[in-house]
């Protein structure tokens, strides 16, 4: 018998429940009662092994607990695997920092070896304190035997994955506008991509027609910095377009926009009056032939046609003609693929503008901006320019602001899978409801094809050999198909 006090010493009690578990095997003996059971079977979402738990992670593996707990004593055979995500960016972006490294660069110049051995060394040190935490917390995984993203017999997994995406075409490298993190210099996916408040330029920027003097059409842009890149105009072909002659300080000019916002735009432009000289449909406006408001500092684009093309995504916001610039915009580039416009994308992976824009070479796009309204202000091109705080991507583990850039990447085509996994979400019982009908749903529906590729070092290696004479390529699913097709293969092959 031991004397009950008024103290209750809960890490005391929590540390002898847990020795008891320990000294009597207890997880492996509820796990072995029930082996005859009906089978319920959970895959754990594995948290990133980028530092000690915290109160998401925990929230999460204590709910996932009580869930399984639950359902053991309800009879099943739980099979509860615990898992560790300890590839990508997250870890790398954490090996910066303790190396203190600013760029990627810096870890070209520290080796790339010896960089990936401390992403490796980082990533299981974090998982071996982790699982001590989550064991103190009380939860009960397979903790003895989890699965790790770093494994081998996890990569050659994915590898194995890849290729019948391969066979069943569903695999491709392509040209596509992705979300890019400047700092990181690497692709992101959708899901990757962070939105929070930020405050951008909002500038109203007059492009004028080749075979109208005086006669401008204005588009509105929160990126000054894509200017450079611009290629076309894009009206809706169903939108009424105002030509209205401008008057301000005793000058006037000739302004195309969309009927709706006249008002706006000249109030937006501090024009003291004018009068309506025309109207017309949007699909009289295209072929709409009209010169870049800064072709004389960035020679490069003379050698493009700049045209009014029609777009059904264009709305009646701002000035209802839309900036296009196919290297820097998903949609942009789905209308220049669709009528055969060039993706000019002068930015290089550090986000940096290249020699093709001249002046702007090596000048960072984010600290250009008022370079590029500076430059239109001074030829008369700016109609107006101001602030906004408006909801914008960032990355997820850097927070930097991302851009969008046209490069070659390889993609899963999600597209051709979509209505497939519609239907299966149909299938499956949700709880809440909500969840699956509405949330998932919605965002499987406006899902694009998945980015897998990343220009980074500490991953899954991609395994694809491409040909450099003719560019045909193949897929390897296994280590083994890997040693058959490659003698020199070490034996003790680690991908």
């Amino acid at each position: 018998m031991e004397t009950i006090t008024a103290r209750y010493d809960a890490k005391q009690i929590e540390e002898e429940i847990q020795q008891f578990w320990d000294d009597n095997d207890t997880y492996a003996h509820v796990r072995d009662l029930q082996k005859q059971k009906k089978t319920f079977f959970f895959v754990d979402g594995p948290p990133y092994t980028t530092g000690h738990i915290h109160l998401g992670t925990a929230w999460n593996k204590i709910i996932k607990d009580a869930i399984l707990r639950y359902k053991s004593m309800c009879g099943y055979h739980v099979l509860d695997r615990a898992g560790w995500d300890m590839h990508g960016l997250p870890i790398e972006v954490k090996v910066e920092e303790k190396l203190e490294f600013k760029t990627k660069k810096d870890i070209e110049e520290y080796g790339i070896d010896a960089f990936v051995s401390t992403c490796e060394e980082f990533a299981i040190q974090n998982m071996e304190a982790m699982t001590a935490q989550f064991k103190r917390l009380g939860v009960w995984l397979d903790w003895d035997n989890p699965y790790m993203t770093l494994s081998q017999d996890y990569l050659e997994s994915v590898w194995w994955t890849l290729k019948k995406a391969h066979e069943k075409d569903l695999l491709e490298k392509g040209l596509r506008v992705v979300n890019w993190c400047p700092r990181c210099e690497t692709a992101i996916a959708d899901s990757e991509v962070e939105y929070s408040d930020r405050t951008d330029s909002s500038i109203y920027v007059k492009f004028p027609l080749l075979d109208e003097e005086n006669t401008f059409i204005v588009i509105w842009t929160t990126t000054p910095w894509t200017i450079p890149a611009n290629i076309a105009v894009a009206v809706h072909p169903d939108f009424e377009y105002s030509k209205v002659r401008a008057y301000k300080d005793g000058k006037s000019e000739i302004l195309i926009f969309a009927s709706d916002l006249v008002d706006q735009v000249l109030r937006e432009g501090r024009y003291q009056d004018y009068e309506l000289l025309d109207v017309c449909y949007g699909s009289d406006l295209v072929g709409t032939r009209y010169t870049h408001p800064l072709s004389d500092i960035i020679p490069k684009q003379n050698e493009f046609e700049h045209k009014v093309f029609p777009a059904e995504f264009v709305t009646t916001e701002n000035t209802g003609c839309v900036h296009i610039a196919p290297g820097h915009g998903v949609e942009d580039f789905e209308l220049g693929s669709e009528y055969g416009l060039p993706a000019f994308c002068p930015v290089g992976p550090d986000g940096k503008y290249t020699a093709e824009t001249e002046v702007y070479a090596g000048i960072y796009v984010r600290d250009a901006d008022k370079l590029v309204i500076d430059d239109l202000d001074a030829r008369d091109m700016l109609l107006a320019s101001g602030t906004i705080v408006h909801r914008y991507g960032h990355c997820w583990r850097c927070k930097t602001p991302i851009i969008y850039l046209a490069t070659e990447q390889w993609f899963l085509k999600i597209s051709e899978l979509k209505d497939r996994m519609l239907e299966e979400i149909a299938t499956v019982d949700w709880y809440p409801d909500w969840a699956g009908s509405a949330r998932f749903r919605d965002w499987v529906s406006g899902a694009r094809d998945w980015c897998i590729s990343r220009q980074r070092y500490w991953g899954v290696p991609i395994p694809i050999w491409v040909c450099d004479s003719c560019g045909k390529y193949e897929v390897i699913g296994t280590r083994d198909e890997l040693k058959r097709r490659s003698p020199s293969t070490p034996p003790d092959l680690d991908l």
